[in-house]
């Protein structure tokens, strides 16, 4: 067996369930069964078992996003994808696999590669490809519509059935994340699965272009996805006091390194960048009449800011006067407006020009 393939219309098949042929006769109705199965939740394939009773299988899918995640486990057995069963459809998927459990011999584009535990491979399913399991298995699948991953066909055909070692650079960061991506797929529903899925693509991409020479600065679309996706996370855990680079990049799957990569482009550091959004949001709400009630601290501490006085600090080097005198200017202004004061300072009061900042702490 093998989910080496997906299918546009099988793709939903087992998106929220399973298939397990345990209960059924050693007979034919288990290899019948399975081979059937097989071929519609992924892509055509022959499956050809290499015991005379095939043990159980199983196969538990589900849906994030753009990827298909399965959880695939069963006995030796051979899949195979010829032209014939290419013409059937499904060429316009990839395949990623990581290897759970006993090894695999792929084949594909002239090479073989034995795939380990712990070890990633990619299948092409628009070429034909030979995948053999010579002992009982399990492994994840994660399958994708090709254009989603953003990656050079030459760079595809240049990985196809080789290995992923524990060794690449990148390879222990992305087998982690897709690891615990399918071991907890069913909890994960929604935009959340979703985002999920996205950065499994990201994270495929970036180990592609570190094999095949071209990191990250390389490939500018999905730089600036994850950037996206970076500011996202960061927006709405801006009331989190301990939100730094570390947490970011752990909650991406990414490097502190690789995340200040990403911010290059702002001209700020991630830090700085952090400091400003929480700045930004402190100086709208002491624009509410309950912050005079709850006072300065209160409104520094709902958006991340431990210390009052450094607090103070940086809301002066960014607006060029205090918390209190931002209120009190602020209060003197709705007084002069009268009743429509609050919106239009809301809406058009000019900020003082900032005076330059050395503080790099978030």
């Amino acid at each position: 067996m093998s989910p080496e393939s997906p299918d546009p219309a099988p793709v939903g098949l087992f998106a929220t369930a399973g298939l397990d042929t345990a209960p059924l006769p050693v007979s034919g109705d288990r290899a019948e069964l399975w081979h059937e199965a097989v071929s519609r939740a992924f892509v055509p394939l022959d499956v050809r078992f290499l015991e005379a009773a095939p043990a159980p299988g199983r196969i538990v899918s589900r849906q994030l996003g753009p990827v298909q995640v399965s959880r695939v486990e069963a006995g030796p057995q051979a899949v195979t994808r010829n032209r014939r069963l290419i013409a059937r459809g499904g060429g316009d998927f990839l395949i990623l696999s990581l290897q759970q459990r006993g090894a695999a011999l792929k084949d594909q584009d002239g090479r073989q590669s034995r795939i380990g535990p712990g070890e990633l491979s990619l299948s092409d399913p628009s070429r034909p490809f030979r995948k053999e399991l010579r002992c009982a298995f399990r492994f994840l699948s994660f399958q994708f519509p090709r254009a989603d991953l953003r990656v050079r066909d030459g760079d595809l055909r240049a990985v196809t059935a080789t290995a992923f070692a524990r060794t690449d650079g990148c390879h222990r960061l992305v087998a982690s994340f897709l690891s615990r991506l399918g071991s907890s797929a069913a909890e994960l529903e929604g935009p959340m699965g979703h985002q999920l899925g996205r950065t499994a693509l990201d994270l495929l991409a970036m180990l592609i272009d570190e094999r095949c020479g071209r990191f990250a600065p390389q490939a500018p679309d999905r730089a600036a996805a994850l950037l996206v996706r970076v500011k996202d996370h960061v927006i709405r855990n801006l009331g989190d006091p301990d939100l730094s680079p570390a947490t970011i990049a752990a909650a991406h799957f990414i490097s502190v390194r690789y995340l200040h990569v990403l911010f290059r482009a702002e001209e700020l550091s991630v830090g700085r960048w952090i400091r400003a959004e929480r700045l930004k949001r402190c100086r709208q709400d002491l624009l509410e009449p309950a912050a005079a009630r709850d006072g300065v601290a209160a409104v520094a501490r709902r958006w991340g800011f431990v210390s009052p006085s450094h607090f103070s600090r940086a809301f002066r080097e960014e607006y060029g006067q205090s918390p209190r005198d931002w209120q009190k200017w602020v209060s003197e202004r709705r007084r002069a407006a009268g009743d429509g004061g609050q919106r239009t300072l809301t809406s058009t009061t000019r900020r003082p020009v900032p005076t330059r900042s050395t503080l790099t702490r978030v």
